[in-house]
């Protein structure tokens, strides 16, 4: 399997009994889950754009890859996805999953063959029918997903998809590390060389958008791209050096497309402004006490930057703290994985609440707010929560390689598995809804309850 998967640790611990434990839950603890089994592992989920609205549930693209054993060819699979609206789902239907079967809510609608396995996928927020994605080359390549034709991934072994474009700048692989900017389009990617390297992509959005398909040069414009056997190339705006060993994770500033960070295997965390020149605005050269696998930058507060690692831990950066050299002081330090941490990812539905995802099976949710505050917990699976913690998506049986909150359908959440040999092989999809009794503030559902109570049964 791939070795980003497999760093921070020698064996992820066993997570059956917490497995068990969690399933006997399931019906209490969600407002909506479905369980999909992949033949093959997928690396990379992200949702696309929302396409149908309707009274019980919306339908809504999503973007997945497969990663094979090389029998048959790598793909990029574009499904549509039947979300279920809240409280609509039976808890009979989510309690009675089977691991094993495969969601009636998820249906594949196109498999484009890629060149490698699809290590990254990232969406443009301009136009979500076009995406970027990471294989284990230098490039960077662009898709218009709608506009691609559907290939046969069994019968077509050497025939890859063509790109619309490929982005060029790197000088040895880039594999994880891959950002598309919020306010602008543009690429941002880091890789092995130790570089990061940007592109824009403005001169060519509205091609890619118009593209049907046929053999014409998506795009015109200052960059001058030409046609290839791999597609029309584009060269990079800027290739920016500071780190001394592979860059494992990029992001735009959610405000600024001239303004991003990087974090790498040489336990720093970078961070960049175009308009300045090449080198580190800030490089904080120990964030962490291993490799970081993963960064953020908060969308609702710019000023809020999570990091995650190897050492088995989150942190929470202040930018307007940070200063170049020695150790990084966090605002907080996340502790509750047993595993490397392999994703982060803020809410765009709470500014204070964030995902991580990890080596250890587990999807934890997070609330930076509630640190400090004497409330409840509604924490799954733990009999007491780390600061922070509030709910802990057990449903993975290995690692969970990545997850993408719904901007779309607020606090709904696709994660995917690389489930290995503990399972024999494949990998798991599951989309998933905490019920709102839990994130919801207390008087709110203490409301909500005393208003029902009469419709519950009394014991004597």
């Amino acid at each position: 399997m791939k070795r980003r998967a497999q760093k921070g640790g020698e064996k992820a611990p066993l997570i059956d009994e917490d497995y068990t434990r969690w399933k006997s839950s399931i019906a209490v603890i969600y407002d909506w889950f479905t369980n999909h089994s992949l033949v093959w592992p997928s690396l990379s989920c992200r949702w696309g754009p929302q396409f149908e609205q309707a009274t019980y549930k919306n339908r809504q693209r999503l973007y997945l890859s497969e990663q094979t054993d090389g029998s048959c060819p790598n793909t990029l699979v574009i499904a549509n996805c039947e979300i279920v609206k809240p409280r609509v789902a039976a808890a009979l239907h989510i309690s009675q999953f089977n691991e094993e079967s495969r969601s009636p809510f998820v249906k594949m609608f196109k498999t484009i063959i890629h060149p490698g396995e699809v290590n990254r996928i990232r969406e443009l927020p301009q136009d979500s029918n076009i995406v970027a994605t990471h294989t284990d080359s230098p490039d960077v390549l662009i898709w218009n997903v709608e506009s691609q034709p559907n290939r046969n991934a069994t019968l077509e072994v050497n025939n890859f998809s063509r790109p619309d474009l490929v982005l060029t700048g790197h000088q040895d692989n880039a594999e994880f590390a891959l950002a598309i900017g919020h306010s602008e389009p543009f690429v941002l990617s880091g890789g092995k060389d130790k570089s990061v390297v940007l592109w824009s992509i403005c001169d060519h959005v509205s091609t890619l958008a118009a593209d049907q398909g046929d053999a014409k040069s998506p795009g015109s414009g200052a960059s001058n791209p030409k046609p290839s056997a791999e597609g029309p190339t584009v060269q990079a705006r800027g290739i920016f050096q500071g780190h001394d060993d592979t860059v494992e994770d990029v992001q735009f500033c959610p405000s600024s497309a001239q303004e991003f960070c990087s974090v790498g295997d040489d336990s720093c965390l970078i961070l960049w402004d175009a308009r300045t020149g090449c080198s580190p605005v800030v490089k904080v050269e120990k964030a962490h006490n291993a490799d970081l696998h993963c960064v953020d930058w908060n969308p609702h507060d710019v000023n809020y930057i999570l990091t995650g690692s190897a050492d088995n831990t989150i942190r929470m950066f202040d930018r307007r703290n940070l200063t170049s050299g020695g150790v990084g002081s966090p605002i907080h330090i996340f502790e509750a994985h047993t595993a490397a941490v392999l994703c982060v990812q803020w809410s765009p539905d709470k500014s204070s609440v964030f995902g991580s995802s990890a080596e250890d099976g587990v999807l934890n949710i997070w609330d930076h707010e509630r640190i400090g505050k004497m409330e409840s917990s509604a924490v799954t699976e733990r009999e007491t929560s780390p600061p922070g913690l509030f709910f802990c998506h057990a449903g993975h049986r290995d690692k969970v390689v990545d997850f993408h909150w719904n901007v779309s359908d607020p606090w709904t959440i696709v994660s995917v598995s690389d489930d290995g040999e503990k399972t024999g092989g494949g990998g798991t999809l599951q989309i998933w809804r905490m019920i709102d009794l839990i994130y919801r503030p207390d008087d709110e559902v203490l409301s909500e309850m005393e208003r029902f109570k009469s419709h519950l049964p009394t014991c004597t």
